[in-house]
Order: C-alpha cells, then sequence, then structure tokens
C-alpha cells in the first residue's frame, strides 16, 4: 500500500495569546490518500483553518509530525518549507492575494516563473483560459469582480500542476451564484490535474462534494464521515 499524500500524527498547536498559550489543535491524527478530496467542516474557531495551514507549511506544528509527499516537513527550515510549496502545492485563500499592481496574467505567470518555467506566460495564459478569463489577462485586480479574482487566484494554484491543492473557504467571500461557479471551476481543476484536494469550508454544498468530510471541534477531531451520496 502506498503512503498517503498527507499524514498528520498526533499533530499539536499551540500558541500565544493574551491570557498565555492556547491550544488550537489536541493531537490531530490522520491520513489523506493520493487522490483524494477531503472536507474539513466544523464551527468558527474549532481549528479547520489551522490545520489546513500547518499541511502547507505555512503554519508550523509545535508536536506531532506532519508528512507530506513522504517528507517530514517539522524537519524542514522555512527556506525548505516555501520551495517544497512552490514545487508540489497549491493554494486559495478567501482573500484572493493577488498582487494589485500585476495583471491576471502575470499574477498567474509569477509563482512559474520564480520556479524556473520557460514556458511560465504560456502556462499561465492556459489556466486562465481553463477558468473562463482568456479575456482578461491584461486586466489588473481592481478592474476585475470578486468572482473573476479568485478565478485568477485557481489559476494561480492550479499552473504549477500541484499534487497537493489546499483551499480555505475558497467561496466564503463571494454571492451564491458565483461561489457555485467556483466550486465547479475547483473540482475541473482538481480532475483536470490529479491533485489530492484539501478545502476548508461552512458550505454543507461544497463538503458533500468530497469523497470524505472531517469534523473539527474544539481543535478535535469530531466525527469522520463519508460525504452524501
Amino acid at each position: 500500500m502506498t503512503d498517503p499524500a498527507i499524514r498528520l500524527t498526533d499533530t499539536r498547536l499551540s500558541l500565544k495569546g493574551n491570557a498565555g498559550m492556547v491550544d488550537i489543535l489536541n493531537g490531530i491524527s490522520l491520513d489523506i490518500q493520493t487522490g483524494e478530496t477531503l472536507g474539513l467542516v466544523g464551527p468558527s474557531g474549532s481549528g479547520k483553518s489551522s490545520l489546513l495551514m500547518i499541511m502547507g507549511g505555512l503554519e508550523r506544528a509545535t508536536g506531532g509530525r506532519v508528512s507530506v509527499l513522504g517528507q517530514d516537513m517539522t524537519a524542514m527550515n522555512e527556506d525548505a518549507l516555501a520551495l517544497f510549496r512552490r514545487d508540489h502545492m497549491g493554494v486559495v485563500f478567501q482573500s484572493f492575494h493577488l498582487i494589485p499592481t500585476m495583471t491576471a496574467l502575470e499574477n498567474v505567470a509569477t509563482p512559474l516563473e520564480l520556479a524556473g518555467a520557460r514556458d511560465a506566460f504560456d502556462r499561465a495564459a492556459e489556466e486562465l483560459r481553463a477558468v473562463g478569463l482568456g479575456d482578461r489577462v491584461d486586466h489588473y485586480p481592481s478592474q476585475l469582480s470578486g468572482g473573476e479574482q479568485q478565478r485568477v487566484a485557481l489559476a494561480r494554484a492550479a499552473a504549477p500542476r500541484p499534487q497537493i491543492l489546499l483551499a480555505d473557504e475558497p467561496t466564503g467571500n463571494l454571492d451564491g451564484a458565483t461561489g457555485t461557479a467556483i466550486m465547479d471551476m475547483l473540482f475541473g481543476l482538481r480532475d483536470r490535474h490529479g491533485a489530492t484536494l484539501v478545502l476548508v469550508t461552512h458550505a454543507r454544498e461544497l463538503a458533500e462534494r468530497c469523497d470524505r468530510v472531517i469534523r473539527l471541534r474544539d481543535g478535535c477531531l469530531d466525527t469522520v464521515a463519508e460525504a452524501a451520496e
């Protein structure tokens, strides 16, 4: 049996607050298989986004182990984590995190250029066409709607052909119809590139499209349930 794409072993996160140390994650153990789509759900403050950030090396666990694609991320320094993330992961946030002084094409091409891709702009244009923005490549974020900006963010995450795709409330800032369109595109990109997809969401309909749903409560795994058929 092959190793899981992501393995968390007794993973813990504690952060210093005004009243002292606060336990965010309390011993999470979880395997996510290659090619699986996993939804992380639970009430606000349950640790969903923190867990996702730990998977992506954007937050460092304070206990336990985090293994991604067979690599121990808890043993990596910040530079190694950044390179690993660049080469193997795509991340989509609720806030789009686009560079305002760059066009849509430049926003998508920049990570590819940093990775040394000679065809960065061709691949960026291809991904923008895939999310329906082939005619908006020269527009700046301020010239795009919220839904269009999120599509640029999706294209940017997918352009490097990541093995792991992480999404934190990707439809949270969008209206219902636009959110549904983004949801379709997210799963379409996942299917096109065969990535393992992990997403945090409050949207029941989005979670139900996943192969499996994990519920968190107070920093612990609450229930593990298959998504509704």
